[in-house]
């Protein structure tokens, strides 16, 4: 397997668990909301249901974002060579490496540190279009391109 097949099956797996966590979360307020039984304290018990459906909206929210990901994901072709800084190219920095995809946060392949980021995310939009030797500035600090693939 190769670093970029590995970070992309990584990127999948943290997809994968996000959405059977929403999921179960669903399907426990489902539960909830249907249980839920008119009691005499009446205000209690709407204000209950209430709460429960707000947290279905926000899960309903997730599930939206986690569908956008999987989208994304779908766009990425791990057997492409980058030449220049796009979606699915590895991208090690002087700062860091990085991997264009989704924001799934830090992942760890042979033996180097590399951070899932969106190329809608700060520093994934000033990478894109990028390429080797490449000086950019984040937060102050100085970032050279070292190496694209």
């Amino acid at each position: 397997m190769t670093l970029k097949e590995n970070l992309y099956q990584q990127c999948i797996l943290t997809v994968e668990n996000r959405f059977k966590t929403i999921q179960e979360i669903i399907s426990s307020h489902q539960k909830s909301l249907s249980s839920e039984t008119k009691s005499s304290a009446g205000d209690k018990h709407e204000t209950g249901r209430a709460m429960l459906q707000l947290e279905m909206e926000k899960a309903g929210q997730q599930l939206a974002s986690i569908q956008q990901m999987k989208e994304i994901l779908a766009k990425i072709d791990i057997s492409k060579k980058a030449s220049l800084a796009s979606l699915g190219a590895l991208v090690e920095t002087s700062l860091g490496n990085y991997f264009l995809s989704i924001s799934s946060g830090q992942l760890i392949a042979e033996n180097k540190k590399f951070f899932a980021i969106s190329v809608s995310s700060p520093i994934g939009k000033l990478l894109l279009g990028k390429k080797v030797g490449d000086l950019l500035n984040f937060n102050g600090k100085e970032i050279n391109i070292q190496k694209i693939s």
